[in-house]
């Protein structure tokens, strides 16, 4: 994969990328099309002097147009706007201009559009990254010496990505980066909830649906590991390409495996077309149990309760928790016409992390910001008391949720119960089993 993904960067073809530049100044927004340096002004804008008081420049790198768009996309851009302007849409006496881009769902143009930024545009941060494919291909660059790739480039320019929308845990463990941060959730903490939820309550013989590519592969691996852990079985697998419209060969090959539970492990506009057809072939009413281990808000809005109802999920954050969640969630909905995804508030109180970070260190310059992040406390309307830890994954408590049933609602988007709450601690795969090779360097420069 990481060749396709340097040989689509070298081929440096931009045709297809949507890309949005906004500059906030108080309440207001304005914007206008970016248009691309050419290559050649590169170094010039690398030694300008003009880098250092200029804009700072965040860049929402995410799906405008394809299946994670609802869970990510424009209102991921729009939570990053509301946290810029509530700050002021100023720090340090420099204005914070937000850029914005589609990256297609493909690695290639996910590092084509980082690399403009970071060459020719001075951003500083990239944030959001939905779907797992392209956030690891821009840690696995970052890392990659001599290649003009993103994460290269993260590491040369002292940059900044926060992993908010996609959810492999390979992001905080083999592909860490010093400047990668995992915010919202991950593979594993998905599993530890709904997977280990499911076999406590007797699910244990698992068949999956999985979407080939980094993500789902990941999903499937993690719970997996908690549902043999707890003395299940796993009786086997199909994959599925992303952007998938028939799911009817994948399902019948999980009913006939005779499994108790039926894993999702697949995400956006794959996993409501799975629940769907699920429903339509009628697998519930005969005994076997749907996982959707990776659900969001704007998916049982769209699959509507009668057919959600029921479902068990696990998420980091749901509108109506508390005053706070409410409070923001409103703003959020007067802006978008929609209640806020986990992702869409994570991008909120990421980058307000970021700026305050900022503020207190007195410059943009990566590693004191990223130290100044560890060492503050995150505390917003969506996290409490939470901790960027060393290999760059956020400790958050998770919540599970039961999705209610249409008599239960009492207006719209009046989705979820909550049924517990999953530690930080349980949430976050042990350091002691982490593959990130900058928790082996903290372990050994611990030792005599």
């Amino acid at each position: 994969m990481m060749t396709l993904v340097l040989r689509g960067f070298l081929a440096a073809t931009a045709a297809g990328i949507a890309l949005t530049f906004c500059t906030l100044s108080g309440d207001a927004a304005a914007q206008t099309p970016a248009t691309p340096a050419p290559a050649a002004q590169a170094p010039a804008a690398q030694s300008a002097p003009a880098k250092a008081t200029g804009p700072i420049r965040i860049g929402v790198l995410t799906d405008l147009s394809g299946s994670l768009a609802d869970l990510s996309g424009s209102g991921s851009v729009e939570a990053v706007k509301m946290a810029v302007e509530d700050f002021g849409a100023s720090v340090l006496g420099r204005p914070v201009e937000v850029l914005s881009a589609d990256h297609q769902n493909k690695a290639d143009i996910g590092v084509q559009i980082a690399a403009d930024w970071y060459d020719n545009r001075n951003v500083e941060v990239v944030i959001d990254l939905p779907n797992s494919a392209v956030m690891l291909a821009i840690q696995e660059l970052t890392r990659r010496k001599n290649k003009l790739a993103i994460q290269e480039l993260t590491r040369r320019k002292n940059k900044i990505v926060f992993g908010t929308a996609g959810g492999s845990s390979d992001f905080t463990g083999k592909a860490c980066s010093p400047n990668g941060i995992h915010w919202v959730y991950d593979t594993y903490a998905l599993a530890a909830g709904t997977g280990r939820t499911m076999v406590k309550q007797g699910g244990d013989s698992w068949y999956f649906i999985t979407l080939d590519y980094s993500f789902g592969l990941s999903l499937e691996r993690d719970t997996a590991a908690f549902v043999t852990g707890a003395g299940g079985k796993v009786l086997g697998s199909a994959r599925h390409p992303l952007n998938s419209a028939d799911f009817s060969s994948y399902l019948l090959q999980a009913q006939a495996s005779g499994a108790k539970v039926i894993g999702l492990a697949n995400a956006g506009g794959d996993l409501i077309n799975t629940v769907k057809q699920a429903a339509e072939f009628g697998i519930t009413k005969q005994g076997q149990k749907l996982a959707g281990l990776l659900m969001f808000l704007s998916d049982i809005h769209a699959l509507g309760l009668e057919t959600a109802q029921g479902l068990v999920l696990t998420e980091a954050f749901y509108w109506d928790q508390n005053e706070e969640t409410r409070a923001f969630s409103k703003r959020f909905s007067e802006r978008t016409g929609r209640m806020p995804t986990m992702v869409q508030a994570g991008n909120y109180g990421a980058i307000t992390h970021y700026l305050k970070a900022v503020k207190a260190a007195g410059t943009t310059d990566t590693p004191t910001v990223m130290k100044t992040m560890r060492d503050t406390p995150i505390n917003d309307f969506m996290t409490k008391n939470g901790r960027i830890r060393e290999d760059g994954r956020v400790l958050r408590d998770m919540y599970l949720f039961e999705v209610k049933t249409p008599a239960e609602s009492k207006d719209k988007w009046d989705y979820y119960k909550q049924l517990g709450v999953i530690a930080a601690a349980d949430a976050a795969r042990p350091l002691a089993e982490s593959e990130c090779p900058l928790v082996r360097k903290s372990a050994d420069a611990g030792k005599p």
